[in-house]
This record gives C-alpha cells, structure tokens and sequence, in this order.
C-alpha cells in the first residue's frame, strides 16, 4: 500500500523520538518506523539498563571498600548476578509498548520492519511503500564486525545483559566504554576478566594520564588489561572458548591462546545502515556512516540524519538528543540553526567514574594551563574508600576559558557537569569561583581543581 507522508522518521532512539517529539504537534503528517522494539538502544539494551548494572556493582565495591571502615559486613560482597538481571528486566520490559503507545497518541503512525529506500523519496516497509517530503534517519548503530574465524561465538553486550548466569572466566574484545564499563561489573561477580586490546592504549578517546590511573585502578580490582594483543581467531572448546591473539614485532610475530567460557564484543560500534539502499535515496556515506552538515542534513536537501548513524558528532546519547533536536527545527523552520557540540561531557562508568568534556592536553603542554590534581587523600575520595582518584583542568590563559576538563573519582559523572556548563555558556573559569556550591560534595571540589 502507498502512503503519502510530509516526515517519516527511520529509527525510534534517543534521536529519533527526539525529533519525532519535536515535530509531532506541528499539524504535518508523520510517520516512524523501526525493525526493532520501539525505543531503540540507550533504554532497551543500552546505556540505561547498563547503568542499572554499574550502580549495583558501586554499590557492592562500596561495601567491600568501606569493611573495617564502619561497616558491619566482615565478608566481602559479590553481586548475585541473576536477581540483578531479575531487576535490570524491571526497567526494559514493556518499555517498547509504551513508547509506541505515546507516538501514537501524537499523532503518528507506527510501522514495523526493516525500511530501505526506493528512490529519493521513498521507503519500502514490508508491503508498504511511504513517501516523505522529508526524511529523518536515525538508525543507530550495532556492534563492528570483526570478520575473523569463530565470530559466531562472540556475545554481544545485549547478550550479556540477557544472560541468567555469568560464568566464571570471561574475555573482552576491545578496551572502549562496553568492555571496561562491564568488565567492572562482571568482575564483581568474582569472575575472572580479561580485556584484550588490539592497540597501545585503551579508551583513546579519553585523556590518557586520566586513563593511565584507572588503568590501576581496574588493574587493582582484579581485572587484567592486556594490551597491543589483536583477537585472530575464536575456538570452541568442550568447555569454553580458545582465543588467539597474534603479536606482531621487528623479530616477527607472537600467537597467545587464552580461554574462557564467554568472549564478548567491545570493539567498536558502526552505523547501522548496510540495509537502507542509501544509494537510491542519493545519500553520501564516509567511513561507513552518513555524511551531514550543520544542520543536520544529508546530501539529499530532503533526508537529515542524526544520532549514530550520522557521521557528525560523536555517540552519546546527548548528542542524538542535540541532533534530534537540531534537525527537527531545520525541518519545520527552513534550516534556522547549527549544531554546536561545545562542552558535550561524557563518562565512563567503572570504578571510579571517569568523566570528560572538551580537549585533552599533557601536562608539560606549552600552548594552555594544565592544571593536574592528585585527589587520592581529598576528603570526597577518602571517605568514599577510593583509593584512585585525580582531576585535569586545560584553561586558555589567553582568554580565561576552560578548553577541557577531567575527572577521576567518586560522583565524578556529575561534577563533570559544571565544567560543560561553564564551557557551553562560554564562561570564564574564573566565574566558576564565583559559584556557591553544597558542601561537603564532589562538586565543592571543583574551585580546587583549578
């Protein structure tokens, strides 16, 4: 059946029902459609639900930190791993109805399957055929393919949040926010957690003397970090897996086995737009993503994109929420506005939290104001039972403006947040001085970082 549509929105994630929020009481005829449940990946098998994990395994490590220090449990805790993923269903389960229950009530109409593009301005949805004045795409991402013998084998994150028992030895594939983030959740089971990089260095994304102390950190939690250890190949064992890894060196290369019983994917995600015949629609890709101006806007003057399909911006969920938003607004008012990624703060959700925002810089740097902060004796991080904890402010002395701030250590998710609030107001950091802050918090710790 063909349908005529003035927006269809691809994608119901953080992106998509951002912008499907934004449009959906402008009287235009709207349709949404995805292959999935509805909601896409932060509130079903993402961020969310992970954080549901974090927080148990804090709250556990919090226990054991503080034994001897006040509290009253001499044995040290592990987390009971199915009740937890008992729990984690609490917050997924029946999310998906609700959310197409609440685009209906706006209006929109709601199409299940795989969409592919017809031409440039039509959809294929199973036997429906939709045409759009304009088009929305935000697809998403799914996990890299690694294209190596026994990849079949491999859990995905989503998996292992659906698994009702962990087992005891478990591999990661890749140092990103997946594998380090879960690989301090499982080693609080009392697994045995491996992650095996392919590079030097791990979470490259982040400040690496910032990087360097969580790396003892995890390292002191039990975890081991192995780096420039490139995955080549996975076995099936009577039990367990075999992974190899091949070390390559000027005397010539080195094969390394290791087992476990589960080996998970932590090597990157990619946009997830292989099926959408983006050809048709005249869409330009780069690097296996979609290629988009400012405003949000493909290389089709009537398709934008946003979120992590789009090659714009890096994936967080508040950049899929700017970009929603963005795009939404250049739709309905003739693109009026730009995307402005300033002070976009992000964190990882080991223990201790590292949090981020803005650029990062050595601590010799010539060019800025590298203010380090060893916080391991700070009261915040004391009383926490922390025993790693550290702060890295880069200031333009020039102009008194924070370039890039991060932070190491209890509650650091959120203190992260006054800095990409002075940094996207365009404040001085002097004005943070000027601020009245509860105290004793994290927070109250920010003037001293300067």
């Amino acid at each position: 059946m063909e349908r005529k549509y003035d927006i269809i929105i691809i994608g119901t994630g953080t992106a998509g029902r951002t912008f499907a929020g934004k449009v959906a009481h402008s009287g235009l005829k709207i349709a949404i459609v995805d292959s999935r449940g509805y909601g896409g990946t932060c509130p079903l098998r993402g961020c969310d639900p992970k954080e549901v994990l974090t927080d148990v395994a804090e709250a556990t490590d919090s226990n054991n930190r503080l034994i001897g220090k006040g509290v009253g449990i001499n044995n040290p805790l592990n987390i009971d791993w199915t009740s937890l993923i008992e729990f984690k269903k609490t917050f997924t389960e029946g999310y998906s109805s609700k959310i197409e229950k609440r685009l209906v009530e706006m209006g929109i109409d709601t199409y299940h399957g795989k969409a592919y593009f017809e031409n440039e301005n039509t959809v294929i949805v199973g036997e429906d055929k939709l045409k759009g004045e304009y088009i929305f795409l935000a697809t998403g991402a799914k996990p890299r393919q690694l294209n190596i013998p026994g990849e079949e084998y491999i859990t995905t994150s989503e998996k292992l949040m659906e698994t009702k028992k962990l087992p005891e030895r478990i591999i990661f594939i890749g140092s990103g926010y997946i594998s380090i983030e879960f690989a301090h959740v499982a080693r609080r089971t009392g697994a045995e957690v491996t992650i095996l990089q392919r590079s030097e260095r791990i979470l490259r994304a982040f400040d690496p003397d910032i990087v360097n102390l969580l790396i003892k950190a995890t390292e002191a939690a039990g975890i081991k970090i192995l780096t420039n250890k490139p995955v080549i190949s996975i076995e099936k064992e009577d039990k367990g897996f075999l992974v190899k890894t091949q070390s390559k060196s000027e005397t010539g290369s080195q094969i390394q086995s290791f087992h476990a019983d589960m080996v998970v994917h932590g090597a990157g995600r990619v946009a997830d737009i292989e099926d959408l015949c983006l050809e048709k629609a005249g869409v330009k890709t780069e690097k296996g993503a979609i290629v988009v101006d400012k405003h949000m806007k493909t290389s089709n003057p009537r398709i934008y994109a946003g979120g992590d399909c789009a090659l714009e911006g890096v994936q967080l969920t508040p950049v899929a929420i700017l970009q929603g938003e963005i795009a939404a607004t250049n739709v309905l008012e003739g693109d009026s506005i730009e995307a402005d990624y300033t002070g976009i703060p992000s964190a990882v959700f080991t223990i201790p939290v590292l949090a981020s925002v803005g650029i990062s810089a050595p601590k010799d740097n010539h060019k800025y104001k590298v203010v380090f902060k060893d916080r391991s004796n700070w009261h915040t991080t004391r009383r926490a039972g922390i025993k790693f904890a550290a702060s890295k402010v880069i200031i333009d002395e020039a102009n008194d403006r924070i370039m890039g701030a991060h932070i190491l250590g209890p509650n650091a998710g959120e203190a992260i947040n006054i800095f990409a609030a002075v940094m996207r107001l365009g404040l001085k950091a002097s004005d943070i001085k000027k601020l009245v802050i509860s105290y004793p918090t994290t927070c109250s710790d920010i003037p001293y970082m300067l």
